[in-house]
């Protein structure tokens, strides 16, 4: 196109002002001065179409009409939270990206009560004085685990490092190879330990190491014995880790805190509802280790959140730490957290209180009869525009726990015939709520276990709608 045909288009894009009122006249309810920032990116926007030579309307009026469409559209978008509600219909329980653990009833409506006005986060309404954010949950914690103190941080990372940084500053932490875990977003056990201060010393091989390797690393300047819990991967076959109650034997020959991260911790132990065998935080703490720290969103079902428990003499230690302020967590967490500790207070009743163990124990006939309803409201209104059937598979535990174990589960898969299987998962990811089902072999699955009560029409409504748009 040259400079001259270039002019003229230029010369039939409307100024801002005009799209303006042409908004104000259909009243949109939106703030003014993110309209006026919208319209000018969005007249922005068709100017490098017509610089680039795409297709433009040809008149000053249906170019205007196009803008003000298009403007409509992006103030859509430009009003819409950037977090929003998600049906995960991955099979995957503790889905990081999705947010992890969902709260219990009982723990949302702790939130909301807590967010409808003051709370005495840490004030004494018995004494009337100065009190700890931690108390609403440290006698819970203690109760149900045995321990002799608790305290509580904003992530298990924050915990393993607030405990290192505490106990073992400039001092030497002995941790067997194998357990030297990344956790994560590419951190890494031996950075965190870096980051406390305090001296990694690797023991044992990969696959095996014995209560003997503990001791004969010890010298007068070790001041931790670490055991980390492999929940994100598992080395199979020839192995050999040392127990928790062998580490402790070592740490009182010596006079060493020992110190055992969990990771994801149980509370209750699931192994009956077909779940490999994990060591549970009571377990832990009876074996004798001096400080536990587990998360609070993952297996536990709680929000997101550090939970360090144990020998009172470490954990006041720990509460004096400068650092436990800068990872302390806020009035939300303490409810939240109090009221999911309190579910387990009836560890049968928690089964289905927490959304997290209720899906995790689902029954296989349970997510069969689900699967089985969704294809039939699915199937007769989309018709030929998609293949949908019931198959067999599995569903994952997610969030970094038991990675080697399949859940077996009934899956709902699709395979949509007049769009690509990108452009279909494209529009349930644009849809309000968007969904979230798992890619295989060219077809959308969707696993009712990870389906929250009440979302299956929405999930339905989602599908057909994304589906017949391209008919």
């Amino acid at each position: 196109m040259n400079n001259q045909a270039l002019i003229e288009k230029f010369r039939l894009l409307p100024s801002v002002d005009e799209v303006l009122k042409v908004l104000d006249d259909r009243q949109v309810k939106i703030p003014h001065n993110l309209i006026v920032e919208v319209v000018r990116r969005t007249v922005e926007s068709y100017r490098e179409r017509i610089i680039k030579g795409l297709p433009c309307e040809d008149s000053k009026e249906t170019v205007l009409r196009e803008i003000v469409e298009m403007s409509e559209v992006n103030l859509e978008v430009a009003c819409r939270y950037n977090l929003r509600p998600v049906i995960n219909a991955t099979g995957v329980v503790l889905h990081t990206n999705l947010g992890r653990a969902i709260l219990s009833e009982n723990a949302r409506r702790a939130v909301q009560t807590i967010a409808n006005g003051y709370a005495n986060l840490e004030l004494d309404l018995t004494t009337g004085k100065r009190g700890s954010r931690y108390s609403a949950v440290e006698g819970i914690l203690t109760g149900l685990t045995g321990a002799e103190a608790a305290l509580v941080v904003n992530n298990n990372a924050s915990a393993v490092l607030l405990a290192l940084g505490t106990l073992a500053r400039n001092k030497e932490v002995i941790v067997s190879r194998g357990q030297l875990v990344e956790i994560g977003g590419s951190f890494r056990i031996p950075d965190v330990m870096a980051q406390s201060g305090a001296i990694l010393v690797e023991v044992g091989t990969t696959n095996k190491t014995y209560p003997e390797d503990y001791r004969r690393a010890v010298s007068e300047n070790t001041g931790l014995l670490l055991q980390v819990h492999t929940s994100n991967y598992r080395i199979l076959g020839f192995t050999r880790e040392t127990t928790i109650e062998e580490m402790v034997e070592v740490g009182r020959d010596y006079d060493l805190p020992v110190m055992s991260d969990l990771g994801s911790g149980f509370l209750v132990d699931l192994s009956r509802f077909g779940l490999p065998p994990e060591p549970t935080v009571q377990e832990v703490v009876r074996g004798g280790a001096d400080v536990v720290t587990f998360s609070g969103d993952k297996l536990l079902g709680g929000p997101q959140a550090g939970i360090i428990v144990g020998k009172k003499k470490y954990i006041d230690l720990m509460k004096k730490n400068p650092l436990t302020r800068a990872v302390r967590i806020d009035k939300f967490t303490v409810a939240s957290l109090e009221a999911t500790l309190r579910d387990y207070l009836d560890p049968k009743a928690a089964l289905q209180k927490i959304p997290t163990l209720r899906m995790l124990t689902a029954l296989p006939g349970e997510l069969e009869y689900k699967a089985d309803v969704l294809v039939e409201k699915i199937t007769p209104l989309v018709g030929e525009l998609a293949r949908v059937t019931v198959e067999k598979d599995f569903s994952r535990v997610g969030g970094g726990a038991m990675p080697i174990t399949e859940l077996p589960t009934t899956i709902v898969s699709i395979s949509p015939r007049h769009i690509s299987l990108d452009e279909f998962t494209s529009r349930l990811r644009r849809y309000t709520p968007a969904v979230i089902g798992r890619v295989q072999d060219n077809r959308l699955l969707l696993d009712p276990r990870t389906v929250l009560d009440g979302e299956e029409e929405l999930l339905v409504e989602a599908v057909v709608k994304c589906l017949q748009a391209s008919s």
